[in-house]
């Protein structure tokens, strides 16, 4: 993708995240739930990339920002650039995240790309759930149900066995075995 396209897809999100908060505003819970939900996703690829060192903080500091940017939606002005505005938001809120841990020299990270902010949201989780799920489609239900229910959904074996209408240790086996050829799978020796 050559910079134009990249600029015209930056600036179609930029559009539809202000066209959701500004809906927001005017009283749709369900357009400003939207906003925030899809700004979220955006603030942690942004955070994750300036915080690799302390991924346990990211969610926290994710959660400030969401939290600044709706106690100042207010001072949100419809004429200027959405992305600059949460941009000044999420910079101010990391640089007293790294002043309270004392981390000065984090403050030469170059944080001044205000469009970086919608650039790559977090979508590593979403995309490993779908594949897993593609991966489990590929197994019979004696070893995808076992696996799903046991070690997704931490049903117990016996649960899982009333469940399913499988013995305890048809479950215990189909969990065995279902693990053993996701792994050949992901291995791709199958």
């Amino acid at each position: 993708m050559d910079r134009t396209n990249d600029d015209a897809t930056l600036q179609i999100k930029e559009k539809h995240l202000q066209a959701l908060l500004l809906k927001g505003m005017d009283g749709d819970e369900a357009a400003y739930r939207r906003f925030l939900s899809e700004l979220s996703t955006h603030l942690r690829g942004f955070l994750r990339r300036r915080l690799h060192s302390q991924p346990g903080d990211i969610e926290d500091l994710v959660q400030e920002v969401l939290l600044a940017v709706h106690n100042g939606r207010h001072t949100y002005r419809p004429e200027e650039p959405l992305t600059a505005w949460v941009h000044a938001i999420a910079r101010y809120k990391l640089t007293d995240y790294f002043r309270a841990r004392s981390r000065y020299d984090a403050l030469n990270d170059p944080l001044d790309d205000a469009f970086e902010l919608l650039a790559a949201p977090d979508l590593e989780p979403a995309q490993a759930k779908r594949d897993l799920g593609k991966l489990l489609e590929q197994l019979p239900d004696r070893q995808r149900l076992p696996i799903v229910h046991v070690k997704l959904e931490g049903l117990s074996v016996s649960e899982t066995a009333q469940m399913t209408g499988l013995s305890e240790s048809a479950v215990k086996i189909g969990v065995h075995r279902g693990l053993k050829a996701l792994a050949a799978k992901i291995r791709g020796t199958r």
